[in-house]
């Protein structure tokens, strides 16, 4: 990724992954229940346009679906990368089944007021917050790494098929049957999904030897996002661009009802153009990369978006409005399945389904934290001031990505690297035992010293992306040359997982570039507490 003029890529068709048989039938069965989420807000959303309130009650919709996401994502990756994907995958779906049926039975029986309805949608909420992490850290799995970012468009693309389709699907149902049929046939589209995964076989499924225990799974994945400046600049850009733009799709339901005159298949019809927009911009995302850097990209979609909100502010024809949410359409995949593939691409597998968990967070708490304060903000100063309000903020968005661009990560070595030693240690501690604390001594020339203070910046990082609560560098004071790298680690466990499968490419490296610098072998040694065994381990080789 550049931060400057457009380096051309070699273009990856955009269909290119659904070549992939067992990927193809999950898309398309994904496809299917994102049709039938679609729907569901749609009617939940129309259920509750006549309500008094009914702009904050409306935008309550999206939060309730999306806070889940903010509140377990994180634990969601968590168990990704823990248990099996595919089974967690099976049952959340099943649950989600489950959740459709009661919300059909109540809804058709008259049994669904405003505050059941958002608990209900919430419920679907902590369904998706699941299932997001495992199918996206399943996606690497299932194409060649070339076709990934084709792999993410189309992600975007079968939510904004399903975005076009199950909107104007829901308002004709909504206007000649009602709202129930509509959520049964959500019920039907979860279980198809469901299905797909039951019939699906990973030839290569992934094995865990020994698990990781899910609280230390959770904390490392937070510790590994914490010390990837790469991963926080690129989800501050996805954050920068969700909060002004989940304006459009809180307060839309309203826009339609009240400042454009429509019923819901009207509203279906808006939010069809929108997701036109967006089918559009994931087939041309592979073809927009070869002519635009990824910062001119954000800045262009930036600019489309904001004026969208803008006309949608200022004007009340429907053909215009309609035209005008093409590109906002278009935008918005553009940005979210770009970042979304760069995360893909740059996180190491054993990190993956947490890491992008946070990218959920972000994402999904982005918009609903967005959705309920665009919310207020119509309620209290009007729709106008709302769109206005956001246009502006995002103009402003877009201008931030030539000031902070995202960070260029071509040439960036993240395959794994098992390049430590080894260990030989005087007795073998019970993985549980914690906190270790790791002494790596080094022999430095006076004239290598700023150098190697430079170089083992960069080690520190790694260290603390792969396990390191805590790291220091010290000088000894009876020698000049002598410096001691000191790293104290949760648990043996979590050290072993250094050793054997959390170091990349670029972590080994780092580590080479800092050694080359030290004269001979640095000495290694491993504490450990005194209650762990009878002696200390006094480790020689390096680490």
């Amino acid at each position: 990724m550049t931060a400057g003029g457009a380096d051309a890529e070699p273009a990856v068709s955009a269909w290119a992954p659904l070549r992939t048989a067992v990927y193809r039938n999950l898309w398309l069965a994904l496809l299917a229940a994102n049709v039938g989420t679609w729907m569901q807000t749609v009617g939940a959303q129309w259920l509750l346009i006549n309500q008094p309130n009914a702009s904050t009650l409306v935008a309550l919709v999206q939060t309730a679906s999306l806070l889940p996401v903010l509140l377990l994502a994180l634990p969601a990756g968590a168990l990704a990368d823990t248990f099996d994907r595919r089974h967690l995958l099976i049952s959340v779906q099943l649950f989600l089944v489950a959740v459709a049926v009661a919300l059909t039975a109540l809804t058709a029986t008259g049994r669904m007021p405003p505050a059941l309805l958002l608990t209900l949608t919430f419920a679907f909420g902590v369904g998706q917050a699941l299932t997001l992490p495992a199918w996206a850290a399943v996606i690497p799995e299932l194409v060649p790494h070339a076709q990934l970012r084709s792999a993410s468009a189309l992600g975007s693309i079968s939510v904004n098929v399903a975005r076009a389709i199950g909107p104007a699907v829901a308002g004709v149902l909504i206007a000649r049957t009602g709202v129930a049929p509509v959520f049964a046939l959500n019920a039907v589209a979860f279980l198809v999904f469901a299905y797909a995964l039951v019939r699906w076989r990973p030839g290569n499924a992934r094995a865990v030897e020994v698990p990781e225990r899910f609280t230390a799974a959770l904390r490392a994945g937070g510790r590994y996002v914490r010390h990837s400046p790469i991963v926080r600049r690129l989800l501050r850009r996805a954050l920068v661009f969700v909060i002004p733009a989940s304006a459009l799709w809180a307060l839309l339901p309203v826009v339609a009802n009240r400042r454009l005159g429509m019923d819901s298949s009207g509203y279906g019809m808006l939010l069809a153009a929108l997701g036109v927009g967006a089918i559009a911009g994931g087939l041309l995302l592979p073809w927009i990369r070869t002519r635009m850097s990824a910062n001119q990209l954000l800045l262009v979609a930036g600019a489309l978006y904001g004026g969208t909100l803008l006309v949608v502010a200022s004007v009340r024809v429907v053909p215009l409005v309609l035209v005008a949410l093409l590109p906002a359409g278009l935008a918005w995949v553009t940005v979210l399945a770009n970042v979304n593939a760069e995360i893909q691409l740059f996180l190491p597998g054993w990190v993956r389904a947490r890491g992008l968990a946070v990218y959920q967070i972000v994402q999904g708490g982005g918009q609903a934290v967005g959705a309920f304060a665009w919310g207020v903000v119509a309620d209290l100063a009007g729709l106008v001031v709302a769109f206005v309000a956001a246009g502006a903020l995002m103009l402003v968005g877009a201008v931030t990505s030539q000031i902070w661009p995202l960070p260029e990560l071509r040439g960036v070595n993240k395959d794994p690297a098992t390049y430590w030693p080894r260990l030989r240690l005087a007795h073998q501690p019970d993985p549980r035992v914690g906190p270790v604390l790791v002494l790596v001594t080094y022999t430095v020339r006076p004239d290598r010293e700023r150098a190697f203070l430079d170089a083992m910046d960069v080690v520190r990082g790694a260290r603390q992306r792969t396990g390191a609560m805590r790291w220091g560098l010290f000088r000894e004071g009876e020698s000049r040359d002598r410096f001691v790298e000191v790293y104290l680690v949760p648990s043996w466990d979590e050290h072993l997982r250094q050793h054997g499968g959390r170091l990349t490419g670029a972590d080994q490296e780092a580590e080479e570039r800092a050694r080359e610098l030290a004269d001979g072998v640095p000495e290694v040694r491993h504490l450990l507490p005194a209650a762990a065994g009878p002696a200390l381990a006094d480790n020689r080789e390096a680490a």
